[in-house]
């Protein structure tokens, strides 16, 4: 249960009350205790406080989860400071871009951005930071140079008797006050810096502990797989069990199947948090194809032996996930249907959740004990949610939520703000929902343009579409969702392609395709391209009416 009244003080107790606990390890790595964390955290706070950065400067972080990534986020909210966390996957350009956007000082790297980023594009940084070891990249400060230089002289004059709990003293944030800004894209003219007060933080991290702290105990054990600059991997998986005294693992290489089922197996987490595309995976590549076997097939179909059988499958299941989890909690994207339902048919303790950036991320979930099949749980603690329709329960509408968790708007963004959020606080997430009587969540579809990407990620199309249609031979194109898939609709350009034959024009495109897969992170990478034989159709305003095209993969 959680009492304590303000975000940083969540910080602040789960160091003092679990100070000798293992904390942080990299998997298969070092690990840090929570006087560790306490110690890196202080010496970021001298270094940012002799090299002139102030209470509601940006800080900018970017690399794969680690104990440092962890440690660096912790340390600039702790501050005062705001934290720009960027997802690794976004390539150089739109690592610029929002580092500039935001107008970040000091920008932490972890060892593979460090070698695609070019300082020179990010003129106002005052310095970049190398999180495995804390060493600079670059200072274009005297001050940083020095600070870092001599920290280790400054830290121990400071603390001349040792770094004790009653040495600690962070920023005593507000409720309204700025914590982060989180870019759901990358690009220029697309960009969008969600600002997330210490409220947001504060209500997610408490909701989660409030309802998990009796099953997830301080010291047990959890993996972060999930990005933590995504709010979705930040909130349930990183603060939460941070600020819970758990012992947190991250996957500080590219998340393999292989390497996430092994990493499962080591450390045999008691809360799983996912996105549906871990979860299909293991199904689809280790269960169903058990299952579906003729002599499987027919023992399902025997009902007393039915149970049996499905129990067994259960706990196969169960283990593969480490063996001692409360619950399997998904979210980020939508769940196989087929996947749910076998996986509900089994006893197997599964739910699903719903969320958004904007709200930091939580808008509804629901312990699996209660969950209803194909919801996606009822408003969490501190939030309302509305569906705007004369029938909520049986006739969709948009999905508007109000509350602690909801953002404060878009950064240097007025017009993208005033769109999202209503005169009455209302902020309107662009999906199309229904409300049962129970107040549970069914989505139904989205308003907006956006995609979800196979892990959650936000997709947006247009960023896609702006480059193909840059490219040789494209007239228009329009990117759709094919499962967990991208899959590009392209009407050539008929005057260049008059004298092609089709397969030299299935060449041309296939070339387009890893051009444009190369400018773009995995996550919103194009599958395919699929040749139209006319124009899309349009609006008076010349914009392809999308709706028309959601199917024509099929």
């Amino acid at each position: 249960m959680n009492n304590s009244s303000s975000f940083n003080k969540l910080i602040y107790d789960a160091i003092v009350n679990n100070w000798d606990a293992d904390a942080l390890t990299d998997y298969q790595g070092a690990t840090l205790q929570f006087h560790d964390v306490a110690r890196k955290i202080e010496k970021l706070h001298i270094v940012f406080e002799n090299c002139g950065i102030q209470k509601g400067d940006k800080i900018a972080i970017c690399g794969r989860n680690s104990a440092h990534w962890a440690v660096t986020f912790l340390a600039t909210l702790t501050y005062g400071a705001v934290a720009v966390p960027i997802l690794h996957e976004f390539n150089a350009e739109q690592i610029h871009n929002i580092v500039n956007h935001s107008g970040s000082k000091a920008l932490f790297v972890g060892d593979f951005i460090a070698k695609e980023i070019d300082p020179e594009q990010m003129p106002k940084l005052e310095g970049i930071v190398f999180m495995p070891d804390f060493s600079l990249m670059l200072s274009r400060s005297e001050k940083l140079t020095y600070a870092r230089e001599h920290l280790n002289m400054m830290f121990g004059s400071k603390y001349p008797k040792a770094f004790r709990k009653e040495h600690i003293h962070y920023h005593e944030d507000q409720p309204e006050e700025l914590a982060l800004i989180n870019y759901t894209s990358g690009t220029t003219g697309f960009s969008k810096g969600v600002m997330l007060p210490y409220r947001s933080l504060w209500s997610n991290v408490s909701f989660v502990m409030n309802r998990l702290s009796k099953h997830v105990k301080p010291g047990d054990p959890l993996l972060d797989i999930l990005p933590m600059a995504h709010m979705y991997g930040m909130a349930v998986e990183f603060l939460f069990g941070f600020c819970n005294g758990c012992h947190l693992f991250f996957l500080n290489r590219l998340p393999s199947p292989t390497l996430i089922a092994k990493a499962f197996t080591d450390i045999r987490p008691t809360l799983v948090v996912s996105v549906p595309l871990i979860i299909e995976k293991i199904i689809r590549k280790k269960v169903f194809p058990i299952i579906q076997t003729n002599r499987m097939k027919l023992l399902l179909a025997m009902p007393i032996v039915s149970q049996k059988v499905k129990t067994k499958i259960c706990q196969q299941v169960y283990e593969a996930f480490g063996g001692r989890a409360y619950e399997v909690i998904v979210g980020g994207a939508a769940l196989s249907k087929e996947v749910e339902e076998f996986l509900l048919s089994i006893g197997f303790p599964i739910t699903v959740g719903y969320g958004a950036t904007e709200c930091a991320p939580l808008i509804s979930y629901r312990d699996h004990k209660e969950f209803s099949p194909s919801s996606c749980g009822c408003p969490v603690d501190n939030m309302e949610v509305r569906i705007l329709s004369n029938d909520p329960a049986n006739k969709p509408g948009e999905i508007v939520v109000r509350g602690m968790n909801v953002m404060l708007g878009y950064y240097k963004n007025e017009e993208a703000t005033r769109q999202a959020l209503d005169e009455d606080g209302w902020y309107h997430t662009g999906d199309l929902g229904t409300m049962d009587a129970d107040n549970n969540i069914y989505i139904r579809g989205r308003i907006k343009n956006m995609l979800l990407g196979a892990s959650g990620q936000n997709v947006y199309p247009e960023e896609i579409e702006d480059k193909l249609n840059s490219m040789p031979m494209v007239s228009e194109s329009l990117v759709v969702q094919d499962g967990d898939k991208l899959v590009a609709l392209v009407y050539p350009d008929q005057d260049e392609t008059m004298d092609f034959r089709p397969e030299e024009l299935e060449a041309v495109m296939d070339q387009n395709r890893e051009n444009l897969n190369s400018m773009l992170p995995n996550f919103s990478r194009i599958s395919r391209i699929i040749l139209r034989d006319e124009e899309f159709l349009k609006t008076p305003k010349k914009s392809i009416k999308r709706y028309l095209y959601q199917n024509a993969t099929k």
